[in-house]
């Protein structure tokens, strides 16, 4: 009930996750990233644990086979979980249960990791690649870029209703973190929020560092 893509990018050290479902607040619970480490997701019928044990096995510098390996190993009910890792080379591996929904399909491209299950047609994975990898401008853009692809595709065989980005830099919490949990257009409105937030998101890191030179927006009763 899911696609989704995480990728690196090699310029800046980012590494980020996009994601789309049918089903309720997907992002909450599929989407894991390791700062200048990799990214898990987690998806299909879902265990977070195995995001959340996949980022720490990241951090103790596994790649992304290793990690895969681990995570199967670890879990009780493989067949039912679908699994994408990429870690901090930019390489991807996946796993996909025999009990995966539907049509469904997992790629590695160059930095990115893409898969997805009750898929409209197995290019949708095919699409979010290309796409990805031709992409210009920084990982958030290039992410939404591989998600608008999708959805051009076919996307899911039903419509979607929750989408996520999530993109980390040089900080220890993702820089990026946005969510649409219920929409009827769920990835346009994750446009529109990313729209808005990406002028201000730097000021937000300055907060945390140096919060006598942060900007102020003109929030009533700010009177910096």
């Amino acid at each position: 009930m899911t696609f989704s893509i995480a990728g690196f990018c090699r310029e800046s050290g980012q590494f980020g996750t996009a994601i789309s479902s049918s089903s309720i607040c997907v992002a909450s619970r599929c989407a894991f990233v390791a700062p200048g480490q990799g990214a898990v997701l987690t998806q299909n019928v879902t265990n977070p644990v195995l995001g959340q044990m996949g980022v720490q096995l990241l951090q103790e510098g596994l790649d992304a086979e290793r990690v895969l390996t681990r995570l199967t190993e670890h879990e009780a009910h493989p067949e039912w979980r679908q699994l994408l890792v990429l870690d901090g080379r930019g390489h991807g591996a996946a796993h996909s249960g025999e009990q995966t929904l539907g049509i469904h399909a997992t790629r590695p491209g160059r930095d990115c990791i893409a898969g997805g299950n009750m898929l409209a047609e197995e290019g949708v994975i095919d699409a979010m690649v290309a796409a990805f990898e031709s992409a210009d401008g920084e990982l958030a853009e290039r992410l939404l870029a591989a998600m608008d692809a999708a959805l051009a595709a076919g996307g899911e065989m039903g419509p979607v209703h929750s989408a996520g980005l999530m993109v980390t830099d040089r900080a220890s919490w993702p820089v990026v973190d946005l969510r649409v949990d219920w929409h009827i257009a769920p990835l346009t409105e994750l446009r529109m929020i990313w729209k808005h937030y990406r002028p201000q998101r730097d000021a937000y890191v300055l907060r945390a560092d140096r919060p006598d030179e942060s900007p102020s927006y003109g929030v009533p009763g700010d009177d910096r």
